[in-house]
């Protein structure tokens, strides 16, 4: 076996030993840290502390102490709270609530979101970026987020964002993190971390596409918000379940023996009040149909992952990163040496349901395939819904619903260590129909909402190649 055989392989120089007090585990040296701090020495360019560029608490890089956590469920008396595992998931919808009072507290006030800031994940998977948008502002985030706040005075927040995740930024950042188990990075790591200062028109122009990505991804959340709303407007929405609702009526119920002999199912959560209360609403709709009858659902069955190189293969998605913010595949599936390829490739137009996770997790929340899933291939972990005769954003937007298809779709979960759908059990979930102009006008919507979300993360990639190319071009 030779040294390049292995394909992480690196050769250290021993200059870097001597610098970094003669550090032997592999991370400040493995990262591409020291040669992104080469090229930056290298570069005819003024380079700032990042810690000359924000403002705000603490200077404006920091994290959080650590706190309990107080969380409450009505809107008015709590705040989105986000955490490191959330950051970048694109559905910020569904985040939990910490309670409002606490929230402002003296100890917790600073950790309120601010249009601009770049938050890095800084404990667990260290590194991981993204921008404060303007849908955000208000959130709180966990301590586990660092907080780098700009000042617009002395950089463009857009371009410090995009130095600190390009490919320059992100070995800086992630090299001083620390822990064998559970690892972590702290504000003083990376407060003197350099950046570079190009020209004041590229550094806009590179601002300009990081804030219009952010609108972008903004007008999607506003949109696909939109789209509730036409969908509520237009077949209506059941009201509370009836009777008592109070914990031990949730968790004491009576159900007929013909309603278990009809669903020939067993488990207590098929027949919590809300669901229950949603079907007899749906299914007294004079336009409702069964969901097998306008879509195709289905499965496929599980293989062997063959991964290739980017360019001989196509790009795969499991179906957790089909709930990320930004849709670029890191896997490519060998397209020779797949069996059945063509099961598993995917199409514009279909909505997918990741098959199996946690109660309030992934599992019920759909997904839409947008163009970046088109012809992209994905895991036997997610069912596949092919419309037929409806648009497939309406049936996006009647599964996405809080309020209908949520509880519809979870209670039909088996499973107590692991829940997981199948497609037999969903055929007959209720569907209730809109007018056919109206299912077209929400479907326009949902599907310019994901789009706005491909042309965001494009737009991103574009203002980070600008950069570097920069970098490079200035003798870096």
């Amino acid at each position: 076996m030779t040294f390049m055989s292995f394909k992480n392989a690196r050769i250290v120089r021993s200059g870097w030993l001597d610098e970094g007090g003669r550090r032997l585990d592999c991370n400040p040296y493995m990262s591409g840290a020291l040669e992104a701090r080469d090229t930056l020495q290298k570069l005819k360019a003024r380079k700032d502390a990042l810690c000359t560029l924000t403002s705000g608490y603490s200077g404006g890089i920091y994290n959080g102490p650590v706190f309990a956590r107080a969380w409450v469920d009505d809107p008015r008396f709590g705040v989105p709270f986000l955490s490191n595992s959330e950051m970048l998931s694109a559905d910020l919808t569904t985040l939990p609530l910490l309670q409002r009072r606490y929230a402002e507290s003296k100890k917790l006030a600073h950790l309120k979101l601010m249009r601009g800031t770049t938050l890095i994940t800084c404990s667990g998977t260290i590194g991981r970026m993204t921008l404060v948008r303007p849908d955000m502002e208000g959130m709180w985030s966990s301590q586990h987020i660092m907080k780098v706040v700009p000042d617009p005075e002395r950089v463009p927040p857009g371009y410090l964002y995009a130095f600190l995740s390009s490919r320059y930024g992100v070995p800086l950042v992630v090299s001083g993190t620390y822990g064998a188990i559970i690892q972590h990075i702290e504000p003083k790591h990376i407060e003197g971390l350099p950046v570079p200062r190009l020209s004041p028109s590229l550094e806009a122009e590179v601002h300009a596409l990081i804030v219009e990505a952010a609108d972008r991804r903004a007008a999607a959340a506003a949109d696909l918000k939109r789209a509730q709303s036409l969908l509520l407007d237009a077949i209506g929405q059941p009201s509370g379940p009836p009777g008592n609702n109070s914990v031990q009526a949730r968790q004491t119920r009576i159900v007929a023996l013909s309603d278990i002999q009809r669903s020939m199912r067993m488990e207590g959560n098929f027949y919590n009040p809300t669901a229950t209360h949603v079907e007899k609403w749906a299914r007294s709709s004079p336009n409702c149909i069964e969901l097998g009858v306008v879509a195709d659902v289905y499965d496929v069955p599980p293989f062997k992952h063959i991964y290739v190189d980017e360019g001989h293969g196509i790009p795969f998605f499991t179906s957790g990163e089909l709930f990320d913010i930004d849709r670029v595949a890191n896997k490519f599936l060998a397209k020779g040496r797949t069996v059945n390829l063509h099961k598993y490739v995917l199409q514009r137009d279909w909505v997918l349901l990741a098959r199996s996770g946690q109660l309030g997790g992934i599992i019920g929340r759909p997904q839409y395939a947008d163009s970046a899933l088109d012809g992209a291939a994905t895991s036997d972990h997610v069912i596949r819904l092919v419309p037929k005769g409806i648009p497939g954003g309406y049936l996006f937007a009647y599964l996405y619903s809080s309020s209908i298809g949520y509880p519809l779709l979870t209670r039909c979960a088996t499973g107590h260590s692991i829940p997981a759908l199948w497609p037999s059990q969903l055929n007959s979930l209720p569907v209730v129909l809109a007018a056919p102009e109206v299912m077209k006008t929400i479907s326009r919507v949902v599907v310019d909402a994901f789009e706005n979300r491909v042309q965001a993360t494009a737009l991103e990639h574009k203002a980070r190649q600008v950069l570097e190319q920069a970098i490079e071009k200035m003798g870096g």
